[in-house]
């Protein structure tokens, strides 16, 4: 095959992973960090520079400038639709290297060192994103990322082609074949057809099992309480409907007044609040009397529907499920035939309706243990409205 066709697809594969990519985060169907992406399109942009001033007039740099560039829009997508989490410990660590490959460069115009820096920088820039596969294979369900795979071996092809690029022109194109293809599988090798996927599903090994995308399971909608999730397939009694997903923090850490679209925290420990997720569990309104209810589990918080759910019903669950704080209460709008007219702490509920949620393991650990609210975790004026 010829240099331009080698070039040709890595280009068009390229482009075509960032378009599928937008397209997943406009749908819902990919949940991405925004630091890591800040990161990697730091660090993108600064390995297009420093690969064309260590390979000068080499036609891969072409393919590198131009994901940079797609990369910054990805990111700004992902900035404005995403939730903020704090960086981790690896997310920082690829900052400081990103940032001393810059200090590097500019400093003593070595080019080659940074550029090789930046190559070390890059599976510890991918680090969060294997974490976050590992825990839901779901936050990445792209076919981008055998897209992305294609396009960097094509490129790499293209550079063996090419005479004396040596280690440093090499290396990147290498590791990045190396971290999209692992991302691939993890996800599922058959996510080109982004229906069926590969790997484990409740305790057991599945190949090319489906597997369908967490956006048509849902449709928001308009509520005389504003936005609301409905359910668009049938959930059975019982059933896993999703994965309440969002960064930790500590009770003191949580914003003071929240009010309306703002409130979208739930208390998960004694001292402990999960924030936004930016997805559609931020959106699940309280009732009275839900269809649903949060299960904790080692493998995170789960939505799991109390009783057969119809399409076109809204979801909803308890708030009162949750909460340890004496001192906090909101006036009920659900309009529910058994409406509290408040919602409370866990031991504002009659003993009958804790002990049903009790009895269908729904009362998180810290409440089963207590055996009512008790006065820990309290924040005045935070409020765990419509996640």
């Amino acid at each position: 095959m010829t240099l331009a066709l080698w070039f040709a697809i890595a280009v068009l594969c390229n482009f075509a992973g960032y378009a599928a990519y937008l397209a997943g985060l406009r749908r819902q169907l990919v949940r991405p960090n925004r630091a890591s992406w800040l990161i990697w399109s730091a660090a993108i942009g600064v390995e297009a520079s420093t690969y064309a001033a260590v390979n000068p007039g080499a036609a891969q740099s072409l393919v590198f400038l131009g994901s940079a560039i797609a990369c910054l829009v990805v990111t700004i997508g992902v900035w404005r639709r995403s939730a903020w989490s704090a960086p981790s410990v690896s997310e920082s660590v690829c900052m400081a290297v990103c940032l001393a490959a810059l200090i590097l460069w500019a400093a003593f115009r070595s080019a080659f060192w940074a550029h090789l820096m930046v190559v070390a920088a890059v599976p510890i820039s991918f680090w969060p994103t294997w974490q976050s596969v590992m825990q839901d294979r779901s936050r990445e369900r792209s076919p981008a990322w055998g897209l992305w795979t294609i396009g960097d071996l094509a490129t790499l092809l293209l550079a063996i082609r090419i005479a004396d690029l040596g280690v440093g022109g090499l290396a990147y194109i290498f590791v990045e074949l190396a971290c999209h293809a692992s991302l691939w599988f993890m996800v599922g090798l058959a996510t080109i057809n982004p229906a069926r996927s590969l790997g484990f599903r409740r305790g057991r090994f599945f190949v090319l099992d489906a597997y369908p995308p967490a956006a048509s399971l849902f449709s928001v909608g308009e509520s005389h309480l504003g936005r609301a999730v409905y359910a668009a397939q049938c959930f059975a009694e019982g059933a896993e409907i999703i994965r309440f997903t969002g960064a930790l923090l500590p009770a003191d850490r949580l914003p003071t007044v929240l009010r309306g679209p703002d409130d979208h925290y739930v208390q998960v420990g004694e001292d402990r609040y999960m924030g936004p997720s930016g997805r559609v569990d931020d959106l699940i309104n309280h009732s009275c009397t839900p269809n649903a209810g949060l299960r904790f589990t080692d493998g995170g918080v789960f939505l799991i529907a109390t009783r057969d759910i119809a399409p076109g019903e809204e979801i909803t669950w308890d708030y009162s499920t949750t909460l340890t704080q004496s001192n906090w209460h909101m006036i009920c709008q659900c309009r529910s035939p058994e409406c509290r007219r408040v919602i409370g702490n866990f031991d504002t509920l009659p003993p009958q309706r804790q002990q049903w949620y009790r009895a269908r393991n729904l009362v998180p650990a810290y409440l089963q243990l207590a055996g009512n609210g008790g006065d820990e975790g309290a924040v005045a004026g935070a409020t765990p409205g419509a996640r």
